[in-house]
């Protein structure tokens, strides 16, 4: 029992650094009013194992450590994460799952965007939700699902995440 808690600890502080470390190394993308954050594809593991959710929603809040809105973005943003990664456990398919972060982000950090920035003339909040909402609708419903297709056509990779849910 013990060494499953631990191998489950393992793997979502592994997952929350490589979300955070993928956004934090592509910040010029990554943060802002258009933002396209490629670690987002990482969120459509928790479709398959919703125990990862602690490992994406920390890697998150790890990430908006950089972010220049700071303490907002880390509890905001954090939340908004958390929300699309819990409602991806009702979706019945994947891309239905991948429009869950598309949703949640994109209104949440669209609004937290409008509170906080500055934003340039003409943009209004609901503008900058959809900015948000495209930019995660490339991440994970285009990118995240093409990746995670393809991964999934993999042997070794498609026993690695199933193995993991027996954990």
């Amino acid at each position: 029992m013990q060494v499953r808690k631990s191998s489950r600890f393992a793997e979502n502080a592994m997952l929350a650094a490589v979300y955070a470390v993928l956004t934090i190394g592509l910040a010029p993308i990554s943060y802002g009013p258009v933002q396209v954050r490629l670690s987002e594809c990482l969120t459509l593991l928790a479709f398959y194992d919703r125990r990862l959710i602690p490992g994406l929603t920390a890697g998150c809040l790890l990430a908006n450590i950089a972010s220049p809105f700071g303490l907002p973005d880390m509890i905001i943003g954090t939340v908004a994460t958390a929300l699309g990664l819990y409602l991806m456990r009702f979706c019945p398919n994947l891309f239905t799952a991948s429009l869950m972060p598309v949703l949640a982000n994109g209104v949440i950090i669209g609004a937290e965007l409008s509170y906080f920035s500055a934003l340039p003339e003409g943009v209004t909040p609901l503008l900058a939700m959809l900015y948000i909402a495209a930019g995660e609708f490339a991440a994970v419903s285009v990118i995240g699902t093409v990746l995670l297709k393809l991964l999934w056509r993999n042997r070794t990779i498609r026993e690695l995440i199933l193995r993991s849910k027996e954990l």
